[in-house]
């Protein structure tokens, strides 16, 4: 694999990784929630989701999983009600609207990193992404170590575009932090969430 190979797989992740979806939804209802702290562990976690599914391609696991139909429903099933029930989470603080008292500040750092790993682990799209990215910058000669590169690049520039979203966040904190804007955000959040959960579990 050459350098230039490499710049233009660089390059596609970019571009696919600015493209909202559920990490950036669920980045976005926790660094509300849990400030910049949440924010960046959430990143944390999705990171080492990224990490975790992009070695297993690498390694060929996920080949595996995907050709077993069960398992891969499971795992879309379960991805998909973990989507819908954090959405639902963020519907319900939009609902209460009771931010008087910030989570900032709370134990709840393993909680975020939790919900940014399972949310991302639990999605079996990145498997296929994976699956059908990786071939296409990978020869017939290529070796282990190169699979692995570009598995462990996806990881790496996925943590840094949801540290960007956090930083944003926190830039404009003070006008986020507002009631009507914190419940119109969660509610979006939330229904973004309960979308891509339902769009995951219905599809082909």
């Amino acid at each position: 694999m050459t350098w230039g190979t490499y710049g233009t797989y660089v390059l596609f992740v970019v571009l696919v990784l600015i493209v909202p979806g559920p990490d950036t939804a669920l980045v976005l209802k926790n660094s509300l929630a849990g400030g910049r702290r949440g924010g960046v562990l959430t990143a944390l976690g999705i990171g080492s989701g990224n990490l975790v599914q992009g070695l297993a391609a690498a390694l060929g696991l996920s080949a595996v999983i995907v050709r077993a139909e069960p398992v891969f429903v499971t795992l879309k099933w379960a991805g998909a009600a973990y989507l819908v029930y954090l959405g639902a989470k963020a519907l319900v603080a939009a609902w209460r609207g009771n931010y008087r008292v910030t989570t900032e500040t709370k134990p709840h750092g393993g909680r975020r990193w939790r919900e940014g790993f399972l949310g991302n682990l639990t999605n079996p799209k990145v498997l296929v992404f994976y699956l059908s990215m990786l071939p296409q910058f990978l020869s017939p000669d290529s070796t282990i170590a190169e699979a692995l590169l570009l598995a462990v690049t996806v990881g790496v520039l996925a943590t840094l575009w949801q540290l960007v979203i956090v930083a944003g966040v926190h830039r404009i904190r003070a006008w986020l932090g507002r009631r009507r804007v914190r419940r119109t955000l969660d509610g979006v959040t939330g229904t973004a969430l309960v979308g891509f959960g339902a769009a995951l579990a219905f599809e082909g």
